[in-house]
């Protein structure tokens, strides 16, 4: 419910007191339900085109396939239609906006390790194929160079083999260059542009169940050199966390997970990149894993976080803590998708429960 539903001042005066109390544990800001996915989906990617509309591609769908559908979501209407699918289905992809507004959509699983590309035109609303990667990824990052050129790094490749290789696709060519490697293999890692134009990669991991190894460990990938280098260590190993890079050119590390997978992280981390240093950052109220790509950089500089937990909860670049954003999700979803709007609100959509339950829930974020 919001104040345009309300009726009266009475009950005007009653939701004020309601979802704006007297306590910095809270925020004016909050988060609804606008629409419902055509397909319940995971692990899939959001992505807001040059219109303002919002595309949503692949992931996992019913009985844990993965799906070959992509739909968009106006936020004029709050409504959602269909459009062509993929010529591959796949989850576990990345899906990277291009300068010239074209999405690139890279990698994933189906049941197999996916090399392909495709690109999404919005101005006929299809897919065509784009070449492919020089290894098969899924569970990679993607991250857009200042010269328009993709810089993909990690993941899982062919017979679950986890990457520690590197590789730049340049659209205008559709080809795929390899790069220099990292030290370290990863999966569940970050990447995340620094202002001087190298990658800073953090934390992931290799190796599964009692084999598995969570990494302390950052590196940065310079454009200039082709390489990796040593970045500096987080104070704790963490993966399936998530990295936004602050106005102040600082990069905030958010929650994440140990090697069970079952301590969860509310813990906070904020990279330095002159010291190419880690300092403790603010707690978070909940424990959250598998979050990558969803926490968002407001236009006044707070940042949203948004998935793993019950509600969605905002960083101050003012206080540096952490509020609760009024407005709680039916179930604390893993591997959601999440987008910025043009005028600062935020799309989150999809995502699994601890039932193993893909939502087709839709919520809009309003500051």
């Amino acid at each position: 419910m919001t104040p345009l539903h309300i009726q009266s001042l009475g009950a005007l005066a009653l939701l004020l007191l309601l979802v704006e109390p007297h306590s910095p544990s809270t925020t004016k800001a909050a988060i609804e339900r606008v629409a419902t996915l055509r397909t319940p989906r995971a692990a899939h990617t959001a992505t807001t085109l040059p219109s303002g509309h919002v595309l949503f591609v692949g992931g996992m769908v019913s009985g844990g396939s993965s799906g070959a559908t992509a739909e968009l979501f106006d936020p004029t209407t709050n409504s959602v239609e269909a459009v062509a699918s993929l010529a591959e289905s796949r989850a576990g992809h990345t899906a990277t906006q291009l300068p010239n507004g074209k999405v690139l959509v890279a990698g994933g699983y189906n049941g197999d390790y996916v090399a392909s590309i495709e690109l999404f035109d919005p101005s006929t609303r299809r897919f065509t194929p784009a070449g492919s990667m020089t290894e098969a990824r899924s569970g990679h990052t993607a991250t857009l160079l200042p010269d328009g050129r993709v810089l993909f790094v990690g993941g899982v490749g062919t017979g679950w083999t986890f990457l520690r290789s590197a590789e730049i696709y340049d659209a205008s060519l559709g080809t795929s260059q390899p790069v220099g490697s990292m030290s370290a293999p990863r999966e569940s890692h970050t990447a995340t542009l620094l202002v001087d134009g190298r990658v800073l990669i953090v934390g992931g991991h290799s190796g599964r169940r009692q084999n598995m190894i969570v990494y302390t460990s950052a590196e940065v990938f310079s454009l200039e050199t082709r390489r990796f280098s040593a970045a500096g260590e987080l104070a704790i190993a963490r993966h399936k966390h998530d990295a936004v890079r602050l106005k102040d050119g600082r990069v905030l590390i958010v929650a994440g997970a140990d090697r069970t997978d079952r301590n969860h992280f509310n813990t906070t981390e904020i990279y330095d990149p002159k010291a190419a240093t880690f300092e403790n950052g603010p707690s978070m109220a909940n424990r959250r894993y598998k979050i990558a790509g969803t926490t968002v950089l407001l236009p006044n500089g707070d940042v949203l976080v948004t998935s793993g937990g019950p509600n969605a909860e905002i960083f101050s670049s003012s206080s540096k803590t952490f509020a609760a954003v009024p407005g709680r999700f039916p179930a604390a979803y893993r591997f959601a998708a999440a987008t910025a709007l043009k005028g600062g609100d935020v799309i989150i959509a999809g995502g699994y429960s601890d039932a193993n339950a893909n939502t087709d829930g839709i919520w809009r974020f309003r500051p």
